[in-house]
C-alpha cells in the first residue's frame, strides 16, 4: 500500500533527510587511500547518533553495519570491515538515518584520489541519470516514467542499468511501496500524487547489468567484474518539481 504523507510526516522526513545527507557528505570526505571501510562506518555511526538519530541500516534485515560501502565492481550492500581503500577506487556510500520514526535514505559514489577519466565519467553519468529521471517525479506521471528516463540516459552513454535492484517508497520504514525501477517503458505503474515520498537510486554498470550476491549473502557485484556506480536521494512529490529530502550533497550540520 502506498502511503501519502501528512504535513507533519513530511517535516519529520525533512529532519531525517537532512541528517542523512550530512552523513553521506561526512563519509564522502573520509574516502581516501589508506582509510578502511570500517573506519568510515564507525565515524558515520557516531555522527548520526550525535544528531539524535540512529543508523537505519544497522541490523536491518540482519545487516551488520551502519553504512553500505561498496567498492569498484561491488554495486550495493558492501559490508564495512578491514578493507583498505586504494588510489582510484570507486567507493559507493549508501546511508540511512532514522529520526523520530522517519527515515532518510541516500547514496553517492566517491573516487579515492584522482581516479581514471572513465571512472569519473561513470560516476557523473550515474548521478545525472538520477536528475534525468526525477524530471518525471511529478503528479500525474507514473513510476515507470522515472525509470524509462534513467535507462535512456544511461544507455545513451554506453552503460547498463542494474535490473535486479530498484528504488522504493520511503517513510516510517526504509522500504515502502511502490518499487521504483531504473528501467522500463513509460506509462506504467502507480501514478504519482502529491505527498508521496520515494527514493530514486540509479545503479549503473560500465559493462553488462548481470550481477550476483557474494557468499556473505549481502554484497552484490557485477558478473563481468566491471565497475559500478550508485546515486540516490529521498524525495517528496509536490505540486510541481520534487523536493529532495536528502539535499544538498555537501552540507554539514
Amino acid at each position: 500500500m502506498i502511503r501519502v504523507k501528512s504535513a507533519r510526516e513530511v517535516e519529520l522526513m525533512r529532519q531525517a533527510g537532512r541528517i542523512t545527507a550530512a552523513a553521506r557528505a561526512y563519509a564522502g570526505k573520509m574516502v581516501a587511500p589508506g582509510v578502511t571501510t570500517l573506519e568510515i562506518d564507525k565515524a558515520v555511526n557516531a555522527f548520526i547518533r550525535s544528531k539524535g538519530a540512529v543508523p537505519t541500516f544497522l541490523h536491518y534485515g540482519g545487516f551488520p553495519k551502519s553504512v553500505c560501502i561498496s567498492i569498484n565492481d561491488e554495486i550495493i550492500h558492501g559490508i564495512p570491515g578491514k578493507r583498505v581503500i586504494k588510489e582510484g577506487d570507486l567507493v559507493k556510500i549508501d546511508v540511512g538515518a532514522t529520526k523520530d520514526g522517519y527515515v532518510g535514505d541516500c547514496a553517492a559514489t566517491f573516487i579515492a584520489g584522482k581516479g581514471t577519466e572513465e571512472a569519473r565519467r561513470l560516476v557523473e553519468v550515474t548521478r545525472q541519470s538520477f536528475f534525468e529521471g526525477i524530471k518525471y517525479a511529478r503528479p500525474g506521471c507514473r513510476v515507470s516514467d522515472i525509470g524509462a528516463a534513467v535507462q535512456e540516459y544511461v544507455e545513451k552513454h554506453g552503460y547498463s542499468v542494474i535490473r535486479d535492484y530498484v528504488g522504493h517508497g520511503v517513510g516510517a520504514v526504509l522500504h515502502e511501496d511502490p518499487e521504483v525501477p531504473n528501467y522500463g517503458v513509460p506509462g506504467h505503474g502507480p501514478r504519482l500524487v502529491r505527498g508521496m515520498t520515494i527514493a530514486v537510486e540509479p545503479m549503473v554498470a560500465m559493462g553488462d547489468y548481470a550481477c550476483h550476491t557474494l557468499a556473505n549473502d549481502w554484497t552484490v557485484v557485477t558478473n563481468d567484474g566491471s565497475l559500478a556506480a550508485h546515486y540516490e536521494n529521498s524525495l517528496l512529490i509536490t505540486d510541481g518539481e520534487p523536493e529532495l529530502l536528502t539535499w544538498p550533497e555537501g552540507f554539514d550540520i
